[in-house]
């Protein structure tokens, strides 16, 4: 069976204090974008244990590190499942804030129910889930949610005052690392939660709806601060980082942004791949 993992942005993502167990509370919304995803195949094998094979975009850890491998092997500490054959098709940037490795740990577990006919529920396959990380929790839904606590703390949000825009997503060539951006950020309960803030029109959002990463990843990284000023550049109502970067993406009314190409392509999109030419560019209009 094949599936498809989709990835998410974040919208607003605000860090709230440090917890006695070395997290920290977040709240952040989480936004899936359906038409950016990897391609997971899983096939029984008729064998013991998993074989995993990718292909796409680099998978850069061993193996057995891989979110695939460790869902496979979650699932089947505890239902004692078959042996599989997982093939990886690597679309989704990685170190990126996109959550693209969540995405494909979440939808193994839910595409071995399927394979095997386990019948797992969103809630069976969230509690399997969040032994593989927080955001991977969210992953087992299917819309946005307003995470809080670690990130794995979710609630549905409405978030249709960005239905019909079009989304930019431009990527470096280079990954930050969460644990480093933590490290560099100031934990702050801000003044007006972020659900209210959420639901502001989203031409208020760049007023108001912040992500607290941005600020050490900036300093660290440039060219990822360049990117959201580029996007405000090519007409963007709102531009935000992803997660803790290196993503940064950027919301555009559709009506302004000129007609589209013959091919399809807003003409805001074109200088922005010719700005950032070895970087990676994606667009859709939000449905």
């Amino acid at each position: 069976m094949v599936f498809f993992p989709c990835c998410k942005i974040n919208l607003g993502l605000d860090i709230l204090r440090r917890r006695e167990d070395g997290y920290h509370d977040i709240e952040t919304v989480m936004f899936p974008v359906r038409g950016l995803c990897d391609i997971l195949e899983i096939v029984p094998s008729g064998r013991d244990g998993v074989e995993f094979s990718s292909s796409g975009l680099a998978v850069d850890c061993r193996t057995e590190d891989n979110l695939c491998v460790r869902a496979y092997r979650a699932v089947e500490a505890r239902y004692g499942i078959g042996g599989v054959k997982i093939h990886l098709h690597k679309v989704v940037p990685f170190g990126a804030g996109l959550g693209g490795g969540s995405a494909d740990a979440a939808y193994t577990v839910k595409g071995l129910s399927q394979v095997f006919g386990l019948g797992l529920g969103e809630e069976a396959v969230k509690e399997i889930a969040a032994g593989l990380g927080s955001d991977t929790v969210f992953f087992a839904g299917d819309g946005p949610a307003l995470s809080s606590g670690r990130g794995d703390t979710l609630a549905p949000v409405s978030v249709d005052n960005i239905r019909g825009m079009l989304l930019v997503i431009v990527k470096p060539p280079v990954g930050v690392s969460t644990a480093a951006a933590y490290a560099s950020v100031t934990p702050a309960v801000p003044k007006v939660p972020l659900e209210r803030r959420i639901a502001m029109p989203v031409e208020r959002w760049r007023e108001g709806l912040k992500n607290d990463f941005e600020g050490p990843v900036f300093a660290a990284h440039p060219q990822i601060a360049r990117i959201k000023e580029a996007l405000y550049g090519a007409g963007a109502v709102y531009a935000s980082m992803s997660g803790s970067g290196s993503a940064v993406f950027g919301l555009f009314r559709v009506d302004k942004v000129a007609a589209l190409h013959d091919g399809g392509e807003p003409q805001c999109v074109a200088p922005l791949k010719e700005e950032f030419a070895d970087y990676f560019v994606y667009h859709e209009v939000i449905a």
